[in-house]
């Protein structure tokens, strides 16, 4: 078993999570769990690899080689079932960038595009900034779940260009069923709307959900996939993403917009931890997945004993925790107030993944267990 209760003191190492509050208008002392990277160490076979790196001493342009390809597609293959082609890989510094070369590769300015809301905010971001039109598909709270307004996402399809979908979906935590999938690829194929898959927290699925790559589903043709091992591995620091595009012509549209940006080859370091995580990380996940489903158990049981009022969107998928403060909080300011000054935690309001999102805040629970215990603890004292 790995230790996943070691206390790794991230402070005065340029960790966005834990040594730019002041940067980003926060008083100091926060317990902060709101931006999704890990508090763990990343598995020992990508440490070794590094070091491995870091004593050849030659940190020169790099491309990947043809093993880079066969462990990043292998793995989705032994842990997904989902069979990829290597050729059809794009290597990328980050999901979000990829994101943002879809939008100004296949649509134009003023070109509507379709997210579901509430949803990890550089999906609206990155239609808004390259100036086109964003439509959006709210997702519908019901019975403590969320279901997406197939009605609504058809009429918004009728005038999406391109489609953002977010599975496992971020920060709701729903892993979309297979039905849903081919419903949302059905919709897409009829309009002429093109799919960009973030399927980045892919490997995180609980209980007896499924994670089905859209990938693996009859359309192919109209496709973009991006996937990278930064949150499975806790890897984001390395610039690393792999996005996967069946189609020839949409691959090099892509690939045409991303060498506009001057970007060539990538993070030498980021191409070796990929590598060696995709192809020795398997058991350290197995034991994270365990070790993040009773960081969930506890937050569960603690809301439910102590704070009732406050309620946990049962997650299917991610390692981020939506909860609904709107019985105790009857604003977006209120509810930021209360956890910050009084509570003193850092989470991420709700309204930052759209209007839907008011009243509710993203809570990442990848941190040892004792971390977890204070927050809820806070919690408690804030809502008091």
């Amino acid at each position: 078993m790995h230790d996943f209760d070691e206390l790794i003191d991230r402070t005065g190492t340029n960790s966005l999570k834990h040594d730019f509050a002041a940067q980003r208008g926060k008083p100091d002392g926060l317990l902060s769990l709101w931006v999704a990277d890990m508090d763990f160490k990343s598995p020992p076979a990508v440490i070794e690899a590094l070091e491995r790196r870091a004593r050849h001493g030659i940190f020169g342009y790099s491309d990947p080689r043809s093993s880079y390809g066969k462990a990043v597609t292998g793995w989705f293959k032994e842990r997904l079932g989902c069979e990829l082609d290597a050729d059809w890989l794009v290597p990328a510094p980050g999901v979000v960038f990829a994101l943002n070369m879809c939008v100004r590769a296949y649509t134009k300015p003023g070109d509507s595009c379709l997210i579901q809301s509430p949803v990890y905010y550089p999906f609206a971001s990155s239609i808004i900034d390259n100036k086109r039109t964003l439509l959006t598909n709210s997702l519908v709270l019901e019975n403590g779940q969320y279901r997406i307004d197939f009605d609504d996402l058809e009429e918004k399809m009728k005038r999406a260009k391109l489609f953002i979908l977010c599975s496992p979906h971020n920060p709701v935590g729903r892993v979309w069923t297979r039905e849903e999938l081919v419903a949302m690829g059905e919709l897409a194929k009829k309009y002429h709307t093109l799919v960009v898959s973030d399927e980045i927290h892919c490997d995180f699925v609980y209980s007896n959900n499924k994670h089905v790559m859209f990938s693996s589903l009859p359309f192919n043709d109209n496709l973009v996939l991006c996937t990278a091992p930064s949150k499975t591995f806790n890897l984001a620091g390395l610039h690393n993403a792999n996005i996967f595009i069946p189609d020839k012509t949409l691959r090099q549209m892509y690939e045409d917009e991303s060498n506009l940006t001057g970007i060539s080859q990538l993070c030498l370091m980021g191409l070796d931890a990929c590598e060696a995580a995709y192809l020795h990380g398997g058991p350290w996940l197995e034991d994270l997945l365990a070790y993040l489903k009773g960081n969930i158990d506890l937050v569960r049981s603690f809301l439910k004993e102590k704070l009732p009022k406050v309620k946990l969107i049962e997650p299917q998928g991610t390692y981020l925790l939506w909860l609904d403060f709107r019985e105790l909080a009857n604003s977006e300011e209120e509810l930021e107030r209360i956890l910050v000054e009084k509570a003193k935690l850092w989470l991420d309001i709700g309204g930052m993944f759209g209007p839907e999102g008011k009243g509710f805040a993203r809570m990442n629970v990848a941190s040892p267990r004792s971390v977890i215990k204070e927050a809820l603890e806070r919690l408690e004292i804030g809502f008091r």
